[in-house]
């Protein structure tokens, strides 16, 4: 076996499992991420509160423990092939809110002075998300299959 056989082996395993290890990375994450929000032991827990500390009708703490169990049911939702356009409906409402801080808290989000480049360790844990944006997009391009396409 040669080299270019080694690398046509390596593409085609990638390709036909990529996808579907893309789903349970963004299941994974979304699970345990949202779970650790309603559980009261969530590294942006103080992020998430200080954002939604304006919003009307339910209390801070309410308000975590939905956007947790928001995120556990789009993670939950990653991991079945006819739930995906929810799950990807779900995750785009979510991603508004994840980079509310940047507009609403850049004294947290950005280094002082140093709007809009240089940004805090939550500044990068908020803008990682165009990463998963992109997966989602990845994700959504394979919800309707061409008539000769198999499963993924």
């Amino acid at each position: 076996m040669n080299l270019k056989d080694i690398d046509l082996r390596i593409s085609h395993s990638m390709r036909r499992y990529g996808h579907g290890a893309l789903r349970l990375a963004l299941a994974v994450i979304f699970i345990w991420f949202g779970v650790l929000k309603p559980l009261g032991i969530s590294p942006a827990e103080g992020l998430v509160l200080q954002t939604v500390d304006w919003m009307p009708v339910l209390s801070p703490r309410t308000w975590l423990a939905i956007i947790g169990w928001w995120e556990v049911a789009i993670g939950i939702l990653f991991l079945f092939r006819p739930t995906l356009r929810f799950a990807i409906g779900l995750l785009a409402l979510q991603m508004v809110g994840t980079f509310m801080p940047l507009v609403i808290l850049p004294d947290v989000t950005f280094q002082q002075g140093r709007v809009p480049y240089g940004l805090t360790l939550e500044g990068q844990y908020i803008v990682k998300n165009i990463l998963i944006i992109a997966a989602a997009m990845v994700i959504g391009g394979t919800v309707i299959r061409e008539p000769n396409e198999t499963a993924q």
